[in-house]
Order: structure tokens, then C-alpha cells, then sequence
């Protein structure tokens, strides 16, 4: 068959569903994740530049947001308990993504596979922007465990602490902002939006 099989790839996000070990009420795609991601990613990049004076290139953050999560098209989502467990368990899901984006950059039709394997890649990124997006993926995480509880669903509970704690601590007061401003109104109902 001619031509590239990449897009059709990149389309299976929607079939990656996440916190599969945890009672959903309602399922997360892939594709539903990275969106949040990339909204919350795009935030945190303006925030820097027009509240704290810093530097990020944004339009590039909100591109590694697009595609920071495209190895689980392949590996499916491992569960963090699992992908964390330990250092050797870490380290080679690490070296399987790797694996995953490298084959899916192949894919890609010969003329754009540079660029679309150095968002694949982060070797060599600025390490201010993937500090940005991992605390908006973080934050991505975050709001799906307030959107659970307030559906009544406590499964997600201890995983909102944990994710709480774990943005703090790498102290980007982009995410702070995101937290204390923004995080309270996704407990709201649709009227309270209004």
C-alpha cells in the first residue's frame, strides 16, 4: 500500500482509554486527555510570558502537548502504579516509548518524519517548556479526578491528592495560578457556569 499510515495512527487515540484500573464514571480517552493537556499546556505557556515576565515559546509547548502521549497508541496506558513501581520497571517502560515513537515517526511520510519525530522525541528540547507540560499534563490528570468526585465517584480521591502533591512540588507558580484560579470552576455545574 502507498502513502503513510501515520494519520491513520494518530486517529486511534480516541480507542486509548485511561485509568483503566479505576472505576470511571465517565471513560477518558486518549484523545480527550490531550486536548485538556493542550488547552491547560497553552495556559501555562501565557501565563508565563504575561503574569511572570518569563520566556516559553508557546506556540512549541502547545505542539509537544498535541503529541506528548502518542507512544500509547502502541503501549496502550500503563496504570502509574505500575509504570512507577520501581526504577527498573520506570526505566524500561521509558525505553518502550521510546520504541513506540520512533516507530510511529517512521510512519510519517518521508518529507515532514523529521518534524514530526522531533515532537516525538524530546531529546534535546528545552527543559523550561517539558516542565511546562508535564505539569499541565499533571493538571490535565488532576481535573479528571475533581470532574470523578463530583460525579460522586471517591475511586479518585487518593489519586487527587497525590497528583495535587506532586504538582506542588515542582513549584512552577504557572501551575499554582492554575490550581488556585482556574481548578475551582471545574467543580461547577453547567447553570453555575452560566
Amino acid at each position: 500500500m502507498k502513502g503513510s499510515k501515520f494519520y491513520a495512527y494518530l486517529s486511534r487515540m480516541k480507542h486509548i482509554f485511561r485509568w483503566q484500573l479505576m472505576k470511571n464514571s465517565q471513560p477518558e480517552s486518549l484523545s480527550v486527555h490531550t486536548l485538556d493537556t493542550v488547552v491547560i499546556a497553552h495556559a501555562l505557556g501565557l501565563l508565563r510570558l504575561r503574569r511572570f515576565g518569563g520566556k516559553c515559546d508557546v506556540d512549541r509547548l502547545i505542539q509537544l502537548a498535541v503529541y506528548h502521549d502518542c507512544s500509547e497508541i502502541i503501549t496502550g496506558d500503563m496504570p502509574t502504579p505500575i509504570k512507577y513501581y520501581n526504577p527498573e520497571i520506570k526505566r524500561a517502560y521509558k525505553e518502550v516509548e521510546a520504541v513506540a515513537n520512533r516507530k510511529l515517526s517512521d510512519m510519517a511520510p518521508d518529507d515532514l518524519r523529521s518534524d514530526y519525530a522531533s515532537l516525538l522525541d524530546h531529546t534535546g528540547e528545552d527543559p523550561e517548556l517539558l516542565r511546562l507540560l508535564k505539569a499541565a499534563d499533571k493538571l490535565s490528570a488532576l481535573v479528571k479526578c475533581v470532574e470523578e468526585e463530583n460525579s460522586g465517584n471517591h475511586e479518585f480521591s487518593r489519586a487527587k491528592e497525590s497528583i495535587l502533591a506532586s504538582i506542588k512540588e515542582m513549584r512552577l507558580p504557572e501551575a499554582d495560578v492554575f490550581i488556585d484560579e482556574f481548578l475551582p470552576s471545574y467543580g461547577l455545574t453547567l447553570d453555575e457556569l452560566g
